[in-house]
Parts: structure tokens; sequence; C-alpha cells
């Protein structure tokens, strides 16, 4: 574990920040609250009553506040607390966490918090509170830390625009019994140094459809299968696996599955500029390989393929 957090501590001076890392007396009171909040992680998901989940989730908040009180533990990975996220900006000015709380099969909650890179090693936290069950348009709006869009954030990209950083944040939804969700969240900070989740940052010039400029993106897909929804550094865009119906039922988003090709988004003078289709864009250094879609150019749907690609994702979810 000391050489994990050095390594880390390594990376985040590389990376232009002043690191400091926590002392030995501190380290080991972080090592004993990791061990104690690694064992709440599980039970939030193992537990099988709605209490003993609640009570967990209770004593996980409580007991990650008191670690992060600790002097120094921005620094500090909890790398083996598993189920919860944990990433940090690129830049390393602030990390986020993120987890569910699953009251039953059809109801979860998304609870999280910003911790702050400090100057002294103090703590400067900001709660997120999920809002997502008191709107119906969650898409079209700006958003604070107590209006939160709820997700459990797995990547976090940054970018820039005239001379401001934007931090694009891909989070996981568990949304109901048949469906999940996956977001795309840009965050940036206000005059004050509070978050703002939001803007008109998504833009659809090209999509056929005509869609107006959106403040976040998401897409819900059928709870077995698996989604891509993440930014490749190589192509410098975010790769949207496209869905289709397997059921030809295009309004039960809960039938969803991937058909092999992908729709995406490119930073563009500080705007998410939406690609149809990814594959189809000249790259830097020639044609990229197409994939294999379900759907030919003029949308006829290839059966076999879409039964191939839903044993595919059965297997997957087997897997998990």
């Amino acid at each position: 574990m000391k050489k994990i957090l050095f390594l880390f501590v390594v990376a985040v001076w590389a990376s232009g920040a002043s690191a400091q890392a926590p002392s030995a007396d501190a380290l080991k009171a972080l090592q004993a609250k990791e061990d104690t909040l690694k064992n709440l992680a599980k039970s939030l998901i193992v537990d099988s009553l709605i209490a003993g989940r609640m009570r967990n989730d209770s004593l996980f908040v409580r007991t990650l506040i008191r670690s992060l009180q600790i002097k120094n533990s921005f620094y500090y990975p909890f790398d083996s607390v598993r189920g919860i996220g944990n990433v940090y900006a690129p830049d390393s000015t602030f990390r986020i966490f993120s987890w569910t709380l699953s009251l039953d099969d059809f109801y979860s909650r998304q609870r999280g918090a910003i911790q702050f890179r400090t100057a002294d090693g103090s703590l400067k936290l900001v709660p997120l509170h999920d809002f997502s069950e008191f709107t119906e348009r969650p898409l079209d709006s700006v958003r604070t830390n107590a209006t939160w869009i709820g997700a459990v954030y797995y990547n976090i990209v940054k970018t820039e625009h005239n001379g401001k950083p934007y931090y694009t944040l891909f989070g996981f939804d568990d949304n109901s019994v048949r469906s999940n969700k996956k977001w795309i969240e840009v965050l940036h900070f206000n005059n004050q140094g509070q978050p703002v989740f939001g803007g008109p940052f998504f833009t659809f010039q090209g999509d056929s459809l005509k869609r107006k400029p959106q403040h976040r993106f998401s897409i819900e897909y059928k709870k077995e299968a698996s989604a891509l929804v993440n930014y490749d550094s190589d192509l410098k865009v975010i790769l949207v696996d496209h869905l289709v119906s397997e059921t030809e039922e295009d309004d039960k988003p809960y039938t969803f599955i991937p058909d092999g090709d992908y729709e995406g988004f490119k930073w563009d003078k500080g705007k998410w500029v939406y690609i149809n289709k990814v594959f189809d864009q000249k790259l830097e250094d020639g044609q990229a390989p197409v994939p294999d879609p379900l759907l030919d150019d003029l949308g006829n749907r290839n059966e076999q393929k879409l039964k191939t690609s839903t044993e595919k994702n059965k297997t997957k979810k087997k897997g998990n």
C-alpha cells in the first residue's frame, strides 16, 4: 500500500501539483479507515435488507468524511474500496467519490462528494445530492451540487476553451430493474469555486434529427446489455455505442442493445459536437476501420446479427 501511495504522489507531483504524502501516523489511520470502508462498501451491495443497506450507507458516509478529515488524505487512493467510484481530475485539482444506494429493484439513488486538493492538506468537501427523481427534464438545465443528476463516475476528461478548464464526466446509472443509463456531464467551477454541472455543451448540427443543444447527454439500454460510453484518447473523440431495439419497439429503451456502430462527440470551440458515425470520419492517419453494424446504410435490420449481438450481451452479463 505504501508503494502504491508513493507512486500516486509521484504522479501528482509530475502533473504540476504540490503533493504532500500523509505522515506515517496519518497513513496508518487511513489504512485502518480504508479497511472499514471496504467492508461497508461491500455490505452496500450484498446486504439483502433495505434497512441494512441504508444503515451501511449512513456508516459509509460518516466513515468516509472522518477519513478525509485526516491531513493530506487527498493523496490517499483508497483503491481497495470496491464498488465505489473514485476518480481524479487529470490535473489532480479534485476527485469525485460516487456510489449507488439501491433501495429495491425499482428504486435507487446515487450518492457523491467532490474532494478538492488544498495547499495545507485540510479537507474541502462538497456533497452531491441526487435530484434525478424530482425532474422530468434532466437534459436541459444547469445544475448545482444540490440538484445533481446522479451517476457513478468512471472517467474524467479535461478540455479547455478560452483558457478555462472544463471537466467531462462519464458515469453509470443503475436506472431500473429493466434498464441502465450512462451519462456524459460537463463540470466547471464558478468564480466562487463552486461546481456547476451542465450547460449547452452538446450540439447536433450534423444530426438529421435536428436536435437542440443539450446540457448533458445520456443513453438508456437493456439491463443485460453492455454499452460503451467513454473517451478515446487516440481518436480524441467520445465514443458512444449506437443502440437499436432488439424487438423493433423504439419507444422502449429497455429493449435497446448496441448494433455494432458508433456515434460520438468531438471537442471544438468549447462544445462537444455530435458525430453521427465516428468511423465514417476521415482521421489524421487515414480511414479508420469500419465496424460491423446491425443496420445497413438504408436502416434495414440483419436479424442474424441482431440475435448474435443479443447472445453476446447475455454472455458478457454472466461474466461480470
